[in-house]
């Protein structure tokens, strides 16, 4: 079973109890997400099922983290994910805005699974710290993440 969460590891081990039913699964973190304000973490199908969500789609959960490859607090690869946009126009011209303000930075724009646009800002070094700036920064309607990257 797997899970999609912004900020911790990639292949971390964590426990997730429903907290209505005191249902638990063991799960690993394989990918990042979810990009949903509400939202912390976005449950494998398999994961939705054990825990009884999968037909409601969403609730409320805790989460404990049983073991990381790296440490959470400090080091890290991160960025600022933003998205989603109703036309990749309105994406390319964020990018722009970002390029010019952030010279450093890589500002990369992709096409999300569900086909909208997205973007990714890289920041020198992937500085956790930098990035918080870029994201406190950054003024637009979509979507924005402080998202780890390894």
């Amino acid at each position: 079973m797997t899970a999609a969460h912004r900020t911790l590891p990639l292949n971390s081990i964590a426990r997730v109890t429903n907290v209505k039913t005191g249902e638990s699964v063991l799960l690993r973190i394989t990918d990042r997400g979810p990009f949903v304000n509400d939202r912390v973490i976005d449950l494998s199908r398999a994961a939705a099922r054990k825990l009884s969500v999968y037909q409601h789609g969403t609730a409320l959960v805790r989460i404990e983290v049983l073991k990381t490859p790296a440490p959470i607090a400090s080091g890290g690869r991160w960025c600022v994910q933003i998205g989603a946009f109703s036309t990749a126009q309105d994406a390319a011209k964020l990018k722009d805005k970002l390029s010019r303000r952030y010279h450093t930075a890589k500002v990369l724009q992709f096409s999300s699974p569900t086909g909208e646009s997205w973007l990714r800002v890289r920041v020198p070094e992937d500085d956790k710290r930098r990035a918080q700036e870029v994201l406190r920064e950054t003024r637009t309607d979509a979507g924005i993440y402080l998202v780890r990257i390894d």
